[in-house]
């Protein structure tokens, strides 16, 4: 058989991605997006918490962030969510029951947390130190110029990594099926791979990797739109348009030179 035809009909086939559809819809999406969010929203704050850990002038506090950060980020995501999930199963048990996603939930926030704390820890460090010794020299202490001064700037900075790591995680939220889940439970990934192993047919993997698609490609330029509104203090103008109002610009100045030349040289 040729083999173009054998890749189209093993991941490209209409009617197994029609079958798929509606539960990656009403099942695979929405878990997927309780998984990706919660994780981010704990990932963000505990990474936040580890960035000013990790610059602190306290070696109490600077050092634990540092090992927690090199561990985190070194362990493969696989084996963090074992850890995890199959680790504190027992505890899970007693505290909400056979349900796996809190503990999903839980592991993906923890690897979330070492790369985006190293990410606002940059952002921070990015700074010009003369902004936070003029917020001293205001009046404000050093947490609070922190607070309002120093961090702020620091995350706007880091946006487009910070949402670079959401993406990352939205796919690393596939890896949570190692934890057994019900039909229910299941997110796009193993929803793909339930049917690929049924069917015998690749195409609902395809499929599943399209919604992910789907998630993170309009979510990375969004933000990119967000980055250029930030940067600039407006509505964010295509560098195309920047351009062709500065060549207008200096159209109408090139004109007025010529037309004051014109009149100095009647007078």
């Amino acid at each position: 058989m040729d083999p173009l035809s054998t890749l189209w009909e093993t991941f490209f086939d209409a009617d197994a991605m029609r079958e798929a559809l509606p539960e990656m819809l009403t099942v695979g999406l929405p878990n997927t997006l309780i998984l990706a969010v919660s994780a981010a929203l704990l990932g963000t704050v505990f990474g936040l918490l580890l960035a000013v850990a990790g610059i602190s002038r306290s070696r109490w506090l600077r050092w634990p962030a540092r090992v927690y950060t090199d561990v985190f980020r070194g362990l493969p995501a696989a084996a963090t969510i074992l850890l995890i999930g199959v680790g504190l199963a027992p505890l899970g048990m007693r505290v909400w029951g056979p349900e796996p996603y809190p503990l999903g939930i839980l592991a993906l926030s923890l690897i979330a947390a070492a790369y985006i704390g190293e990410i606002f820890r940059s952002g921070i460090q990015s700074v010009e130190a003369a902004q936070l010794e003029g917020a001293r020299a205001l009046g404000f202490s050093w947490a609070d110029a922190m607070r309002l001064v120093i961090i702020p700037q620091g995350i706007r900075r880091v946006l487009p990594a910070w949402v670079n790591q959401l993406i990352a995680l939205i796919k690393d939220s596939s890896l949570v099926y190692f934890l057994g889940l019900v039909a229910s439970q299941r997110e796009l990934f193993r929803i793909g791979q339930d049917y690929a192993a049924t069917t015998g047919n690749e195409s609902a993997l395809l499929l599943a990797g399209l919604f992910y698609l789907a998630l993170t490609v309009p979510l990375t330029h969004v933000v990119n739109g967000i980055d250029r509104r930030l940067r600039h203090g407006g509505p964010a103008t295509a560098p195309d348009d920047e351009d062709e109002d500065e060549d207008e610009d200096d159209t109408v100045a090139l004109s007025g030179v010529r037309d004051g030349s014109t009149e100095g040289d009647r007078r």
